[in-house]
């Protein structure tokens, strides 16, 4: 299950990287200077629906599901994965036995100084944050994007994508659609909070899709959480290698 989990993860941090056959790619400096030339986007608190399906070889249909929390504020991003109670419990009894590193189910810290990016994790049942190195992010399945994380999507990459007449439900929003051979992508974009509400990343043969629906929510939260993390020990992720 857990490497079910891992493939699911990659799979659809792949669609919020933009990092599939349409994306452009450009440098983490390139990304840091874009960061530093865009206002800031409006502060939003949202959830975030993640589903998987797909078509085997044999017929066979696999379909997986998961939600997130995250909190954007200027220089923050905090995302937390939902869990049940049960895998709550679990986690904290593994935490406690075992010195491991499961990055999954910890809570996610990216920020940004204007000049470079850092991501840590942190372990609220061992009262730590974990400090990721650079080169460490792809153990991790990050690309290091300040944009990709902030934005979910950069904005410049929606802006090359030709907008589609796929109507929508909100004057402050629009779809916008691109194709490149059998594989298509379509992301239903916010103007107004500078996010996407909608991507979808498929085949037209229909054999497999990856859709993220993004809820802002309806008020901020007012108490931030990486304002609270005075006591917690400071670790690397080297320091959870054997």
């Amino acid at each position: 299950m857990h490497n079910k989990l891992i493939d699911v993860a990659r799979c659809c941090a792949a669609i919020l990287a933009a990092s599939l056959f349409i994306s452009p790619c450009i440098s983490l400096a390139q990304d840091s200077q874009q960061a530093t030339a865009l206002p800031p986007a409006p502060d939003v608190d949202l959830t975030i629906e993640y589903y998987n399906r797909e078509l085997s070889a044999d017929g066979v249909l696999h379909e997986s599901s998961y939600r997130e929390t995250m909190l954007r504020r200027n220089g923050h991003v905090w995302t937390q994965r939902v869990l049940p109670d049960s895998a709550k419990n679990d986690t904290a009894h593994q935490s406690h036995e075992h010195k491991d590193f499961n990055y999954i189910v910890l809570l996610r810290h990216v920020k940004f100084d204007g000049s470079k990016t850092a991501v840590e994790f942190i372990d609220t049942h061992e009262r730590q944050v974990i400090y990721i190195a650079p080169t460490e992010y792809e153990n991790i399945n990050f690309d290091g994007s300040w944009l990709n994380t902030y934005y979910l999507i950069n904005p410049q990459y929606i802006a090359s994508m030709p907008a589609s007449s796929r109507p929508s439900a909100s004057a402050e929003s629009q779809w916008y659609e691109l194709s490149k051979k059998e594989l298509f992508q379509r992301v239903l974009w916010d103007k107004k909070l500078n996010i996407p509400l909608v991507i979808e990343t498929g085949d037209k043969a229909g054999t497999y899709m990856q859709r993220v629906r993004i809820q802002p929510k309806a008020k901020l939260a007012k108490s931030l959480p990486w304002n609270n993390l005075q006591g917690y020990t400071q670790k690397e992720y080297s320091d959870f290698l054997d």
